[in-house]
């Protein structure tokens, strides 16, 4: 057992500690790159005709990401005005998931309407699952309180599959939209193995994000079993 948990943290931490160290060793200002990461997703957004995307810098530290219910490409503060490889890739990225909502990418549009509630449904299904053994005593009926449990769990679950839907897009928005148009003369050609380390990393947070989702389920098991 103790190997297993051991192993599962591994596959938890190892992508998002590789991630972040790619991001950050390419993260330096380079005179080569005319123009920050803000700059760069402008660029893009006029090239590519998404008129109904706007940049934002992150004010709320959650980092890089696209908000397709405000259309809004945000950036981190260092991102958003550096000129690093860093900078430029990752705007790279959230741009191809602008362009994904721009075309009704379906498995974006998908993981946008769960996410809209799934939050919430975790919460409540937190509350249901510990109120379970009470549901059980007053009805005195087991049955009640598995199918009350069991719903639960299978809301709980939810984040889990979210995540699994984001990877393929994530991977989509990084070498099927990004990479492409960062090959098309915007990098040196020295410079695209990097950018494919980068977008990938772009990518793995997302696995981190579902693995620490079944990390929470496993440990409701184990509370649930005592």
């Amino acid at each position: 057992m103790i190997i297993i948990l051991l192993a599962g943290l591994v596959l938890l931490f190892l992508p998002q500690v590789w991630a972040k160290r790619i991001m950050a060793k390419n993260n330096y200002e380079r005179n080569d790159i005319p123009g920050s990461g803000e700059q760069f997703a402008q660029h893009l957004i006029t090239n590519l005709k998404l008129f109904d995307c706007k940049i934002l810098e992150d004010q709320r530290n959650l980092g890089d990401h696209y908000d397709p219910e405000s259309k809004s490409v945000v950036l981190s503060r260092e991102n958003f005005h550096s000129r690093s490889l860093t900078a430029i890739v990752v705007a790279g990225h959230e741009i191809g998931h602008a362009y994904q909502d721009h075309i009704g990418f379906k498995p974006l549009r998908l993981r946008t309407s769960l996410v809209r509630w799934a939050a919430k449904a975790e919460k409540l299904a937190s509350i249901i699952l510990l109120a379970s053994p009470i549901i059980v005593f007053l009805t005195r009926m087991p049955m009640v309180g598995g199918i009350v449990f069991l719903s639960a769990f299978g809301v709980m679950a939810l984040p889990v599959l979210i995540h699994l839907l984001t990877l393929p897009t994530e991977l989509d928005a990084s070498f099927k939209r990004a990479l492409p148009i960062l090959s098309a003369g915007y990098l040196k050609k020295e410079d695209l193995k990097v950018a494919k380390q980068i977008l990938l990393a772009c990518s793995l947070t997302y696995l981190a994000a579902s693995l620490a989702g079944l990390l929470n389920l496993w440990r409701w098991i184990r509370l649930l079993r005592r």
